[in-house]
């Protein structure tokens, strides 16, 4: 498990929504449930349907009700993108049960799949900002502003994938290790959420 598998699976699940670019698309998930890849193209189908899901929220068309439909279902794709980061934080955490923690090994606060959802949204970024670049009938402006944010990106994409790499590594060797902290967010749950559990009383 390297940066460089999980950004394979990243851009064939974005290839694959692509294909037909629709929200309602089915997932197609083509891994084995059992194993990282199936958590990974499970997690980048999220985030890209919820990538066009927020530039159909945007529409100066729609409709008040379309906007409400589309607002929560935005909020359930929040939700689930959450529980997947957390699934896939608990398949590290299978993985890496039984290293020893050195005595001096530092703390890092942020989780490696919570790194992989950095990673994810930024495979998102490369895809749409290089469709921008070959995009027809667009000013030279507009095609080098976007030729270089893509630059950017793709420096970013070298940076993360060498930040995943090193933190995959130093755990493993006991130099640095990780805390899962659950999310515990409120407003999805109805015994949290006082707007919610105010109109069951």
């Amino acid at each position: 498990m390297n940066a460089t598998f999980a950004n394979d699976i990243f851009r064939q699940s974005i290839q694959d929504y692509h294909l037909t670019d629709h929200v309602d698309t089915p997932i197609k998930n083509p891994y084995s449930p059992n194993g990282i890849a199936f958590l990974l193209y499970q997690k980048n189908w999220i985030d890209t349907v919820q990538w066009h899901l927020e530039d159909i929220i945007r529409s100066p068309t729609i409709s008040p009700d379309e906007l409400v439909a589309v607002k929560r279902r935005i909020d359930q794709s929040n939700q689930d993108r959450t529980d997947t980061v957390e699934l896939i934080d608990s398949w590290f955490a299978d993985l890496f049960t039984g290293i020893t923690t050195k005595p001096e090994a530092r703390m890092n606060s942020e989780t490696p799949a919570w790194l992989l959802d950095r990673m994810s949204i930024l495979q998102l970024k490369i895809y749409h900002f290089r469709e921008q670049v070959n995009r027809p009938a667009v000013s030279d402006e507009h095609r080098q502003k976007a030729s270089q944010k893509l630059d950017l990106l793709l420096e970013q994409e070298s940076d993360l994938a060498r930040c995943f790499d090193e933190l995959h590594e130093d755990i493993q060797n006991g130099d640095r290790y990780v805390k899962v902290y659950r999310q515990m967010k409120m407003y999805n749950d109805p015994t949290l959420n006082p707007v919610l559990y105010s109109q069951k009383q």
